[in-house]
């Protein structure tokens, strides 16, 4: 006998903590009207600057039903990679790069998608139906969604955070030709904190729950090609791949659940000297990143953000570091480095 709808998405759920997410709420495609009104204000805003992918396709990603016509529910979906450190420590340490907690280890793209597909072919197994998953990898407006299916709220940070499990979680989702009963979605618990409004150092919330993206540490050190803005970079400290301080500054991360995969844990046992990085060509950078996202930016990029933190380190003993490559064929690497030797 066909199982019903309520009990087939309470062997969903369970099924979905099983493979370690650890939250899994239901909504429909057509459940975030909102998202196209806020994409047009954000992109007429040039809050994307150079992420001209948030343009292209824009229809899918203010729309999700119109993405997949066929889908009837949304399976979303949060895995906790919650940090077992103090992730704002590092910035103490000027000689020492700091590194996104969630690019420390493994790409969660490859993590996270696998338990997608156990979980999508079980699925499929189990009710005879269609499906499709994603993780950051389609014109998909997630955060809305999961809010939508009550995982969670987009805070004044613009990330997803939770009463069960604060900020720190990647986001998938499995459409489904499936009929599921949607939850009710979150609403804002943000209050009047201001936490992480207070600690961005470059000042990229215009006003809470808006970001600015040109300004973002994030989109700085991992989208933005070419130099950066002079007076963007002495803000950027020693944080060379993506920033976390407003994440760590939120108080409802006092809930945070232990990451499932010691896969995310840092691949380094201590943060990586920034001499150390500086020194990487093309062929040592793959080598030391491959199997994380940090890669995909490429050693030309990356070397540019380790040469803005030596430039902020206030320590003449990087300069040598700086001075070796002011000549390098990158123009924006060798831009970055006479600058950084400039200052030191």
């Amino acid at each position: 006998m066909a199982k019903k709808k309520g009990d087939l998405k309470q062997t969903v759920v369970a099924r979905a903590l099983a493979e370690s997410f650890v939250a899994a709420k239901v909504c429909r495609p057509s459940d975030v009207p909102e998202v196209p009104a806020r994409l047009a204000a954000f992109v007429d805003a040039g809050y994307h600057g150079q992420m001209s992918w948030m343009t292209e396709r824009i229809t899918w990603r203010g729309n999700p039903a119109a993405l997949w016509p066929e889908a009837r529910s949304v399976i979303m979906l949060a895995e906790s990679y919650a940090p077992e450190h103090d992730p704002l420590k590092v910035l103490e340490h000027p000689d020492r790069a700091a590194v996104s907690v969630y690019a420390q280890g493994r790409d969660y793209h490859d993590i996270v998608k696998k338990r997608l597909k156990r979980l999508a072919r079980w699925l499929v197994s189990e009710a005879k139906c269609k499906v499709k998953v994603f993780v950051d990898t389609a014109p998909l407006p997630e955060k809305a969604l999961a809010q939508a299916a009550g995982l969670g709220w987009q805070g004044k940070h613009t990330n997803l955070l939770s009463r069960e499990f604060g900020n720190w979680a990647f986001i998938g989702s499995v459409f489904t030709t499936l009929e599921l009963e949607p939850d009710a979605p979150e609403v804002d618990h943000c209050g009047s904190c201001t936490a992480c409004q207070d600690i961005c150092p470059t000042a990229a919330f215009p006003a809470p729950y808006q970001l600015d993206a040109r300004r973002c540490i994030s989109y700085l050190t991992i989208e933005h090609k070419g130099p950066v803005d002079l007076d963007l970079r002495a803000l950027m400290g020693n944080r060379i791949y993506g920033c976390d301080d407003c994440l760590a500054a939120c108080p409802w991360n006092k809930f945070a659940v232990k990451a499932s995969d010691l896969r995310y844990h840092a691949k380094d046992p201590e943060t990586p000297m920034l001499e150390t990085l500086s020194k990487l060509d093309d062929a040592a950078f793959r080598a030391r990143y491959s199997g994380s996202p940090i890669k995909r930016i490429g050693r030309n990029r990356f070397v540019r953000n380790v040469l803005y933190a030596i430039g902020n380190s206030a320590l003449p003993a990087l300069k040598p570091a700086a001075q070796a490559l002011t000549s390098d064929p990158d123009p924006a690497v060798a831009d970055a480095a006479r600058w950084a030797a400039s200052r030191l």
